[in-house]
């Protein structure tokens, strides 16, 4: 082989490592798909924009039909779920069975679904559900993979269940990580769910979220939030920890140790930071936090207690308008993309080594650039104030509270807001920004510098879209009483 021949040979293998390298280190990393949202994006929409950024894994809240079939043929590894208010019923193996065969071996062919999980609700032992589903979590574990056993598949979908971290305790329980034990009250639940699991050869999922330690704690020291270092690590021996989620993580490793079962394959489910709705949910902050956590995740550094790669969920995809703010106005914004598919901040998702902006979702609709606003000209404004609750009721006025985008809004302006929220949701029906009298539509883009004022998108479940469905079902339905 002549010199040149080998220079070439050479350069060819550098560059086949080069992308070696590059698919080995996002292979741990994926995505929570929510769908809780007033309009939502076309789920086939939504798998061409994760295949766009090379996102290979997803994690959802259930098995929607519509939602399964967009991911078929995707490739893509996907783990489904089984909501909490299902596990009762999972407690029946006829019905976990029955729950098998049609979200799981129903898509189990060349160019189904790539499905690798089921997630047997989602953190059930949570202290704030006063134990309402820990008798039900174990035996609806035990009844999903036997029948995931018997059917065959067993050895390459395995059921978990996902955590909350409080599972092992508060850092009062555990104040170094290694120290760390399951919390006393379920301890035994969850050595039985661990040894269950092990036997299956299936991992333990955690949710870690370091923005909750933040949220809510003035006193929580906010640098070891992020990666970038703390003046005050956590001293554990002759570690230190100077980030949260590395401490948070290893407090798991010690529990599962304890346990018996210190090498346990961990997942981590979710973790994430949302960027409205609370003073320290924004773009910068998340920015940060996504700067800090992708390069370590990519580096397949590990934790001091559990080096090597970290299989990873980021939470979320896109933000859902719809979802419950009982623990806080920012779990809609969690997203990162926004409610239409479009990217919120550059990162570096694909492991390049530097930061850019994701593709963003391609072919989305909106509806007419109209918006609805506060009416100057109103005489009457004593029921201003109940007109802006009940839009608030029914749409997502969650930008409006103190620390988040639109705080600074005067009170003309947050009327205007709640009213655009509310006649957005509702598909810009001229009834919807009437409000006594109170609004008016505008063609002309009513958003400031730091609030967008929406325009929702044709959602593939919208009102608008339902009736259109309706109406086809009646014509077909007439024309055939007419043959």
């Amino acid at each position: 082989m002549s010199k040149k021949m080998s220079g070439v040979k050479s350069a060819v293998m550098v560059i086949l490592m080069g992308l070696l390298g590059v698919l080995v280190e996002v292979e741990g990393l994926g995505v929570n798909w929510g769908t809780m949202a007033s309009h939502k994006m076309d789920p086939k929409t939504v798998v061409q924009m994760m295949k766009d950024n090379g996102i290979n894994k997803v994690k959802l809240f259930d098995a929607e039909s519509s939602t399964m079939s967009a991911l078929a043929g995707s490739g893509i590894e996907v783990m489904i779920a089984i909501p909490n208010d299902q596990l009762l019923a999972m407690n029946d193996y006829g019905r976990a069975k029955k729950f098998v065969q049609r979200n799981v071996t129903r898509y189990n062919f060349n160019g189904g679904v790539n499905i690798k999980y089921i997630a047997v609700g989602n953190e059930p032992f949570l202290k704030a559900y006063n134990g309402s589903f820990q008798k039900t979590t174990f035996p609806a574990l035990q009844n999903i993979q036997n029948a995931l056993n018997e059917a065959g598949v067993g050895n390459t979908i395995k059921a978990t269940v996902p955590s909350n971290a409080d599972v092992y305790g508060s850092p009062t329980d555990n104040p170094v990580p290694s120290a760390g034990r399951f919390r006393p009250d379920i301890n035994d639940q969850m050595v039985q769910l661990v040894e269950f699991l092990a036997k299956n050869n299936a991992p333990f999922t955690v949710n870690i979220y370091p923005f909750l330690s933040l949220y809510g704690n003035d006193d929580f020291p906010i640098d070891f939030a992020f990666f970038d270092g703390a003046p005050q690590p956590v001293v554990d021996g002759g570690i230190q920890y100077t980030n949260v989620f590395d401490a948070n993580y290893d407090t798991l490793v010690s529990a599962l140790k304890a346990a018996g079962y210190g090498d346990m394959p961990i997942i981590v489910g979710e973790v994430g930071w949302p960027t409205d709705g609370d003073k320290n949910a924004n773009i910068n902050m998340a920015y940060r936090f996504y700067n800090g956590l992708l390069p370590r995740l990519l580096s397949n550094k590990g934790t001091p207690l559990r080096p090597g790669a970290i299989d990873v969920y980021l939470f979320g995809l896109i933000d859902e308008d719809a979802k419950s703010i009982a623990p806080g106005s920012f779990e809609r914004h969690w997203g990162i993309f926004r409610y239409d598919g479009q990217p919120k901040f550059a990162m570096d998702i694909a492991g390049r080594g530097q930061n850019s902006l994701l593709v963003p979702a391609q072919n989305v609709r909106y509806q007419e650039k109209r918006w609805c606003q506060f009416n100057p000209d109103a005489k009457d404004l004593s029921k201003l104030g109940e007109n802006i609750n009940y839009a608030c009721t029914f749409a997502d006025c969650t930008p409006l509270g103190y620390g988040s985008s639109c705080n600074g809004l005067d009170a003309n302006a947050n009327a205007s807001y709640a009213f655009n929220a509310y006649y957005q949701v509702q598909n810009q029906d001229e009834m919807a920004c009437q409000f006594q009298g109170l609004a008016k539509v505008t063609t002309l883009n009513i958003s400031t510098e730091t609030c967008s004022f929406n325009i929702q998108i044709v959602g593939t479940y919208s009102s608008a879209t339902r009736t259109s469905a309706y109406l086809f079902v009646y014509v077909v339905a007439l024309v055939f009483l007419l043959l």
